[in-house]
């Protein structure tokens, strides 16, 4: 499956930075917004694979939203619906105005995801997605450096011409520092760009996935080539020059 752009829109902010933080772990991208109408405002000008919508929001809400983006016949974006409420009524509401799903809170972090991987799958074998479209007409973005080639459109690494297995975070946290060779980052300045939190209680993913990192990609991760510690400020990734 292409790595997918999902819409969030949720006016809780720590669900919505949960659900974010879960999808961007599957491999996608993901946009948030807590007020309805912005969020109606940015599922109709921009192509989305995927909508997360809670059903009461601020502005407008769910239904109102799935009523508006069902009205366009000529798009067509899977929507999942988040609820607080419970009863069988809301269900077939929230369905009959174009839902393609239904999940209420609270949820497990399991079945979120894999609602999410069914639709998505459903909208590519349907031919719906944008990810196709992306991956068939997008320029290439790819970053080389010596004997490192990052594709950051089929979220692919490569070393010696050898395909390199990360995890979505893995690659995420590459791709970051290969963006930006020689800048230093602290780890909290690396969990809000990579992980998009600023809780501290996250700070150890940044030193774990590092060490994946360089077990990885470094012939010696002890003396590492590519992403390099700077004592007392964070890392950096090695300086093109």
């Amino acid at each position: 499956m292409e790595m997918s752009k999902i819409l969030v829109v949720e006016d809780n902010a720590e669900i919505a930075q949960l659900i974010r933080m879960h999808m961007e772990d599957m491999g996608h991208t993901t946009t948030w917004e807590s007020d309805g109408s912005r969020g109606l405002a940015k599922a109709q000008s921009e192509a989305f694979d995927l909508i997360v919508l809670d059903l009461m929001l601020p502005g407008k809400d769910g239904l109102e939203i799935c009523r508006s983006l069902r009205a366009d016949a000529s798009k067509y974006t899977p929507i999942l619906m988040l609820t607080a409420k419970s009863g069988e009524i809301d269900r077939v509401v929230g369905l009959e105005m174009g839902a393609d799903d239904y999940l209420s809170k609270p949820f497990s972090i399991p079945e979120l995801q894999a609602r999410a991987k069914a639709l998505l799958r459903r909208a590519e074998r349907m031919g719906a997605s944008p990810a196709l479209a992306r991956a068939s007409t997008a320029p290439s973005n790819t970053i080389n450096f010596d004997k490192l080639s990052i594709d950051p459109d089929r979220r692919e690494v490569r070393l010696d011409n050898k395909v390199v297995a990360l995890t979505a975070k893995e690659f995420d946290l590459l791709h970051f520092f290969a963006q930006n060779p020689g800048r230093v980052y602290s780890r909290s300045q690396l969990l809000g760009a990579v992980w998009r939190t600023t809780l501290e209680s996250y700070e150890h993913n940044v030193n774990t996935n590092i060490n994946r990192l360089r077990a990885k990609i470094e012939a010696d991760p002890a003396v590492p080539h590519y992403v390099i510690t700077v004592r007392g400020a964070g890392y950096r990734f090695t300086d093109p020059s």
